[in-house]
């Protein structure tokens, strides 16, 4: 089955990507990984992979020509032969939401969390329609499959529209929401399936009024089913039902629909129970820990290793500070506006002897400085994840895993070491 290729989306800021070179021509065979081309965006360029295996057609995108975001440029095919253009699926949604039946005002999109990630679902909306809002704001709630994610507004007005419903999933790029300068009179809310509406004839959506207690309630709006065993559910259910002991698990042996509110809570209380769990550990019981670090030195820290040991790969040296923080770590993995490089960090006495390899990871780490996402709540994964966001002032780092993979003392240690190399990297010299 033929793969689209999409402009990606660097940078949560980034609507659009200047194509600065293709590094395979049409007919090429590609290997999943391979440098596919390279992409330029008001912050940098980088090399773009191929997320599959095939042949390289239908390349609709030519060097130094400015892309929007999520745009479809490429295909990688099973045969050379397919020289088909390849159709952008987003074009007629974009067009739909510029029509004029919206309000005036700044578009906030579909972000792209991952270099595979094409669409997103909506968990949540955390703001109403013509609700005051600031750049800092949390706007929505988002599922990929691999994170859930709070996105900020990114500029300050009032919400006039939003163009998704709770529970439907949004094309990369595609327009989320508008935010306008002056308080709408008649703000829109619509789905992405409902097409265009006439803004006059929509006012802002009652309160949807319910208090399931029953164990199997009557289904709400369905959702699109979890891929690969992941449990649809905001950052604020995972907390709560941590620290409550709850397993969502069991509302999906349930069959009660997903994502999963605060209100869904009650009914994963009011489940008869099941077979006991062995005593002092909770059903689905992970790990989630916070630390706060006051300033980022990690930009002049990179500066400095660069000028004075020619340490330029930044990646490199944050994976080395945080395998030296973890107990026999092999293989530390970071990831950056959707790319992922391993490095093995067996031998962390020296910064300097961290190398690139392909080998699976033993934690990954999530760098979202430079986005506008300022909380991350990843789950349990395979692995241990920790991710880095920006604060007002300084950072915050955020520890996921299971119970299984760290008991709580060591975890607490990880984060804490973590941090302490994070505010004053100069202590761990080369």
């Amino acid at each position: 089955m033929p793969h689209d290729v999409t402009m990606p989306q660097l940078g949560m800021a980034q609507d659009a990507g200047k194509i600065v070179s293709w590094l395979k021509a049409p007919g090429d065979p590609v290997a999943k990984g391979d440098a596919l081309f390279e992409v330029e965006t008001d912050k940098a360029t980088m090399e773009v992979e191929a997320q599959a295996s095939g042949f390289l057609t239908g390349v609709s995108a030519a060097e130094g020509e400015d892309v929007k975001v999520g745009a479809v440029i490429a295909r990688i095919s099973e045969s050379a032969d397919d020289d088909s253009p390849a159709t952008d699926a987003s074009s007629a949604a974009a067009q739909d939401d510029t029509s004029d039946t919206l309000p005036e005002g700044k578009s906030v999109t579909m972000p792209q969390l991952g270099m595979a990630q094409d669409s997103g679902l909506l968990v949540s909306w955390q703001k109403a329609p013509g609700d005051a809002v600031k750049a800092d704001d949390v706007l929505f709630e988002v599922e990929t499959d691999k994170s859930t994610m709070e996105v900020e507004a990114g500029t300050d007005g009032y919400l006039a529209a939003t163009l998704a419903e709770a529970g439907e999933s949004v094309l990369v790029g595609n327009a989320v929401a508008i935010i306008s300068a002056k308080k709408p009179e008649a703000p829109i809310s619509r789905s992405v399936a409902s097409g265009a509406i006439d803004a006059a004839s929509i006012a802002a959506p009652e309160p949807v009024k319910t208090t399931p207690t029953a164990p199997k309630p009557t289904p709400k709006k369905p959702a699109p089913a979890p891929t690969n065993g992941r449990i649809l559910a905001s950052p604020k259910v995972r907390r709560l039902a941590l620290e409550q002991g709850l397993d969502l698990s069991r509302l999906v042996d349930a069959g009660h629909p997903q994502p999963y509110h605060v209100s869904d809570l009650d009914v994963l209380k009011a489940l008869p129970q099941t077979t006991a769990q062995p005593a002092g550990v909770a059903a689905g019981a992970s790990h989630h820990l916070v630390a706060k670090v006051s300033s980022d030195a990690l930009p002049d820290f990179t500066k400095w290793a660069a000028d004075t040991h020619g340490l330029t790969d930044a990646d490199a040296l944050l994976a080395g500070l945080v395998g030296t923080a973890l107990p026999n770590a092999n293989c530390v993995a970071v990831e950056r506006f959707g790319i992922s490089k391993s490095y093995a960090v067996a031998d962390t006495n020296s910064l300097s002897a961290v190398t690139e390899t392909e080998d699976a990871p033993d934690l990954i780490l999530r760098d979202l400085r430079g986005t506008t996402i300022r909380s991350a709540d990843m789950g349990s994964d395979a692995v241990l994840v920790v991710t880095i966001t920006t604060r007002r002032k300084g950072l915050k780092l955020t520890l996921n895993c299971a119970a299984d993979h760290m008991d709580a003392p060591t975890a607490i240690q990880l984060l804490t070491d973590f941090a302490g190399r994070v505010e004053q990297p100069l202590r761990h010299l080369l």
